[in-house]
């Protein structure tokens, strides 16, 4: 397809990129490429890269040396001369050997960049603390180890060093006999990787014993959730009376948050604020984040949060659903709150949005519109209403089943050599824990006609 450029006064602008978005045949995904080559455009900005143009192209495969075809390759080499661009960024994650073949071709003065790596900048502009700093920092080395060349030079920002995109790895020490400049720097990369997992794990672990002492006063835990930028922290400002850094651009607030939230009849939650999803989240940021993501799976209830006024609404939701899937969160309890309704142009759409999912509530967390109606919500899931539940439970775990003789009614049991089929009732505070072992509640049933059969 033609190249598209983008008229603006760029001059002062030292970062100026060229986007290209590639569709590939009998692939699918919740974007179209015309709003995933948008939101990457929305991307670069946050990151402060100004986009001067952009190129597409459809092919049945990647090509094996460069992603995109060798034609194309040809159009961006004229396209960065006229549009005095430095960076070809792309919409998808290219491998080693596409970025090695493509850095041929550009030469040291373009740098070629990737979702991934783009994203991981953006982290790492925005860790505000130690644990995110390290997580960013470990998505990084994590990222750049297979790709590791000569000719690195670009996205190399340190987590929380902002020393810009100058590719330096640091920390290089002497060489063995016969050593290369590159099996130094990947053994250093190497050793550094070991050391932030070390850190992490410390972290994971006290964040554990943070959990613990939480749940030992009873407090539900509730987590937003949502595609960045759909208005979390504004909520989380709403419901708390808090002052969480709120900003219109991806990714405005990375480490979590926790505040307590009174509502009412003496009743109280603890609501995080998680980091913000996005399509094609690198698998190295959500593997690194795994102890903050960890705040997700142990809440007691999840707020989705989806920005109601976005084209691609329906998509970003898609997305939230797939990191929560990969996560193995996606079985707790969640409420779908549609935000930003006082942007919609006929309100009408907000009441047929809310058809389309079970649990929702339309507001406004800006305005402050049905805020009182969510509360409400909340309390009457976490504390006034009990939930029925059909669990198996193993046999070894019947610590489980004396639990939530404690914690709930029990109305039926059932027992085979292998499990212990309980039926019966429990506050959603308490829902979460047992969710593991919920089945149909047809199960018995079942299991009854075929024994007759």
């Amino acid at each position: 397809m033609m190249a598209k450029k983008i008229p603006q006064n760029t001059n002062s602008y030292s970062e100026r990129a060229i986007l290209v978005g590639v569709e590939i045949s009998n692939t699918s995904g919740n974007f179209s490429l015309t709003d995933s080559l948008n939101e990457l455009e929305r991307l670069a900005e946050t990151a402060g890269i100004i986009v001067v143009g952009s190129t597409t192209q459809r092919l049945d495969r990647p090509n094996p040396q460069t992603y995109i075809g060798s034609g194309k390759v040809e159009e961006l080499k004229m396209l960065v001369n006229e549009l005095n661009a430095n960076i070809i960024l792309f919409d998808d994650e290219l491998s080693p050997r596409h970025l090695r073949e493509l850095e041929k071709h550009f030469g040291l003065e373009v740098s070629i960049v990737d979702r991934t790596a783009l994203i991981l900048d953006i982290f790492a502009q925005h860790a505000a603390t130690h644990e995110g700093a390290l997580q960013v920092e470990l998505a990084q080395y994590e990222y750049r180890l297979p790709r590791l060349t000569r000719a690195w030079t670009h996205l190399a920002r340190q987590a929380g060093g902002g020393g810009g995109r100058t590719g330096s790895v640091g920390g290089v020490g002497l060489r063995g006999p016969g050593e290369t400049q590159l099996e130094v720097d990947r053994r250093d990369i190497r050793r550094r990787i070991a050391h932030l997992k070390d850190e992490i794990e410390k972290i994971k672990v006290h964040r554990r014993q943070y959990r613990r002492r939480r749940k030992k006063y009873g407090i539900p835990i509730v987590a937003l959730i949502g595609y960045t930028n759909a208005g979390k922290s504004t909520l989380l400002n709403q419901l708390a009376n808090a002052n969480v850094y709120v900003a219109d651009q991806l990714f405005a607030t990375l480490d979590p948050t926790t505040r307590l939230v009174y509502l009412g009849n003496h009743h109280q939650i603890l609501i995080t604020d998680t980091v913000g999803f996005i399509q094609k989240l690198p698998t190295t940021l959500v593997a690194a984040f795994r102890a903050t993501l960890e705040e997700i799976t142990e809440a007691d209830l999840l707020l989705h949060i989806i920005d109601i006024t976005h084209p691609n609404a329906m998509e970003q939701a898609k997305a939230v659903y797939e990191v929560l899937k990969e996560i193995e969160a996606e079985k707790l309890p969640i409420f779908t709150i549609l935000n930003k309704i006082d942007l919609l142009n006929d309100p009408a759409q907000a009441q047929i949005a809310l058809t389309q999912f079970p649990n929702a509530v339309a507001i406004s967390a800006r305005a402050g519109i049905g805020i009182d109606t969510l509360t409400q919500k909340i309390n009457e899931f976490l504390f006034e209403k009990m939930h029925s539940v059909t669990l198996r439970i193993p046999q070894r775990d019947k610590q489980l089943l004396q639990s939530f003789e404690q914690l709930g009614r029990v109305d039926r049991v059932e027992t085979d050599e292998q499990s212990i089929i309980m039926i019966g009732e429990i506050a959603g505070r308490y829902l979460a824990r047992f969710l593991p072992y919920q089945i149909d509640p047809d199960f018995l049933l079942n299991k009854r006609i075929s024994s007759f059969l």
